[in-house]
């Protein structure tokens, strides 16, 4: 049941609510047949923008197109998307082959009842299509959702947090079977999450929202190794950051003086070349010793400090080094002997390849661009005001 997305375009679309702006000047392309995911944390403006998609919120300015169509004023139920909830929203009293055909035979469709046993089949559920949501797993009722939404065939399907309400295991097995399914259907899937994991293993392409804006677009390993900003560099992942003044940018790298130590990082992995800037490095990029490891060509080494904390998680162990005129630095190291490697209290360097660090294009100590977004009463405010108006109108 291969179907064709189609392009998603949304040109400076600007949401303001009584008191605060939700959505900035959002210029974004999003290609057809990809899996695209709108990450950030709560307030960052991402849940508006796929409402706005779905028709659900309308825009204070901008545009919105789906494959050249210009949809800003189309009501959601004539738009070519449909939407997968974190509530699946099954109708209980119905079977499931039921639910999957619901919409189809809605709108008159002759081969309903064969187009839901083809999603079910793809979802690998049409050996439970006679049986009631309440008697199907958690994540059996979210792929039973997913089979509903794709089985109309839209050119574009949004994913609202999808796997929230599903157990650790369980949503690493469903996202695995989103990607295949997305590859299999070629629907254009947009995918909303606060969950970085989630969206580095299923995206084609992120963008991360931060305060109404995309802070960075780009594929996951990109994001990940080549953070622009310090908010994506600490919200995609953990990073030690440090700020000082480029004392030398000759050939392929710049030198920084970090509380008088000199740290390089290669001039092609910094966005700033002069003047104060803030450079970074991953935790698991980082190597512990315990004996001052001394200079060597193309390693960056900080210390002595001393670890002041050592969390054990399973497949790597966080250590925390405090060293002085720096600050804490995080070293995540895998675990390849039974226990810690280095004792609580312990004196230790860190040391780390010149080419895995990277340099933000952030003034140190920038303003913020607006305040937060958190005045959830103004959104009720605005809300009830327009039911009254529609109330009236009708």
């Amino acid at each position: 049941m291969a179907s064709s997305g189609a392009d998603l375009e949304l040109q400076a679309v600007t949401k303001r609510f009584p008191g605060f702006t939700a959505i900035e000047e959002l210029n974004l392309t999003i290609p057809a047949g990809s899996f695209f995911a709108l990450l950030g944390p709560s307030g960052c403006g991402k849940t508006t923008t796929l409402r706005i998609v779905a028709g659900l919120e309308d825009p204070s300015t901008g545009r919105v197109l789906i494959g050249d169509q210009d949809v800003t004023r189309t009501p959601a139920h004539k738009r070519p998307v449909n939407t997968v909830f974190q509530s699946y929203a099954l109708f209980p009293h119905m079977t499931i082959l039921e639910n999957v055909a619901f919409g189809l035979k809605r709108r008159g469709e002759k081969d309903a009842v064969a187009r839901a046993h083809e999603a079910l089949r793809m979802v690998e559920l049409d050996h439970v299509s006679g049986r009631k949501p309440a008697q199907l797993s958690g994540g059996q009722q979210q792929r039973v959702a997913l089979a509903r939404a794709v089985v109309n065939r839209p050119a574009l399907l949004l994913l609202d947090e999808p796997l929230g309400a599903l157990d650790l295991k369980l949503r690493r097995q469903m996202q695995v079977e989103l990607k295949d399914i997305q590859t299999d259907v070629g629907i254009t899937f947009l995918h909303v999450t606060h969950d970085q994991e989630e969206a580095m293993t299923m995206a084609d392409t992120i963008a991360v929202m931060n305060k109404g804006r995309i802070e960075q677009l780009g594929a996951p390993a990109e994001l990940y190794e080549l953070p622009r900003t310090a908010f994506v560099a600490n919200f995609l992942g953990q990073s030690n950051l440090f700020t000082g003044p480029v004392v030398s940018s000759k050939g392929d790298t710049i030198v920084v003086d970090v509380a008088g130590r000199k740290v390089a990082v290669p001039t092609a992995r910094a966005q700033r070349h002069a003047g104060d800037v803030t450079i970074g490095v991953r935790p698991e990029k980082l190597l512990l010793h315990t004996a001052d490891p001394g200079q060597t060509a193309g390693v960056n080494v900080l210390g002595p400090g001393r670890v002041h904390d050592v969390s054990f998680s399973g497949v790597s162990t966080q250590y925390l080094v405090g060293i002085p005129g720096i600050g804490t630095v995080s070293v995540f190291a895998q675990n390849m002997v039974s226990g810690p490697a280095v004792a609580d209290g312990a004196e230790v360097w860190v040391t780390w390849g010149v080419e895995h660090g990277f340099g933000l294009a952030d003034e140190p100590g920038e303003e913020p661009r607006f305040d937060p977004d958190d005045d959830t009463q103004a959104i009720a405010v605005a809300q009830r005001k327009r039911i009254e108006a529609e109330l009236e109108e009708a």
